[in-house]
């Protein structure tokens, strides 16, 4: 019961403090005050201004570009409310950078995905809240609870708003962009009752997001296809896989994404 009873407490980092504010307006838990600024080298500088001794505590960080800044930035506030005596930290990273490293594709490279997770455990996270991991199996990397989020069943409920005609005449199909989004697909095809497609690329390890469509499996002729991503980085290869649903006679294509990351030429 005591647990219960523990202060709830919401800090934002620097990444997305609009995020930060919007989810305290509707949890009605007024954003808590830290100070976070940088050297003039470029070092983090974190002060947490108020205590937070046996408090719950949550951090609003998604590690969006600048990646790197904003990853440093979290783990900084993850040491000072540990040192400050929290008594849970909860770290609310919707976007999980580096979620793309998530195993070794050729000799001799890093799992990075891993080593974030390990780096936020060492810090002193107790749980971390996440959105359409890059790969489900990221949360495997971590010793603390994950709570993985999925945006289906939002993405579902405004396609059966928009294409409610389409679907009821049955010209609606799904796309997985890639043979690792088609569990993601075929979740979303069944939340929507639409057929499955597949986008089948090559990517190149040898250049970054670059890829090749090879092949359209399923028929999305004269249908409208809604192709799902976890996220869109520079959009190669939702670019590409649209241009090639399109000669398979397509008749639009959409695309629902979690992460607008929209880097480079996107």
């Amino acid at each position: 019961m005591a647990d219960r009873l523990r202060e709830m407490k919401i800090f934002s980092g620097s990444a997305h403090p609009e995020f930060a504010q919007r989810v305290s307006e509707n949890l009605r838990v007024p954003l808590s005050s830290a100070k976070v600024s940088r050297f003039s080298d470029g070092e983090v500088s974190v002060s947490i201004e108020e205590s937070v001794r046996g408090a719950d505590v949550y951090v609003i960080q998604p590690t969006c570009p600048p990646v790197n800044e904003n990853l440093m930035e979290l783990l900084i506030l993850i040491d000072a409310l540990k040192r400050a005596s929290a008594y849970q930290i909860n770290v609310v990273m919707p976007y999980f950078g580096y979620a793309r490293q998530d195993r070794k594709t050729r000799s001799r490279e890093p799992i990075t995905a891993k080593l974030v997770a390990n780096l936020l455990e060492k810090a002193g996270a107790n749980r971390v809240i996440s959105a359409d991991l890059h790969a489900g199996q990221i949360q495997g990397f971590f010793d603390i609870p994950v709570d993985h989020l999925m945006a289906i069943p939002l993405m579902a409920s405004y396609c059966h708003k928009t294409l409610k005609e389409e679907l009821k005449e049955g010209k609606v199909a799904v796309a997985a962009p890639d043979i690792g989004g088609v569990v993601r697909a075929r979740r979303f095809a069944l939340q929507i009752n639409a057929d499955l497609a597949i986008v089948d690329k090559r990517r190149s390890y040898e250049v970054a997001n670059y890829c090749e469509v090879l092949e359209i499996i399923g028929d999305v002729r004269g249908k409208t296809v809604v192709m799902i991503d976890d996220m869109i980085d520079t959009a190669g290869t939702v670019s590409k896989a649209s241009e090639a649903l399109i000669k398979r006679g397509a008749e639009k294509v959409y695309v629902c994404a979690t992460h607008g990351i929209l880097s480079g030429p996107a």
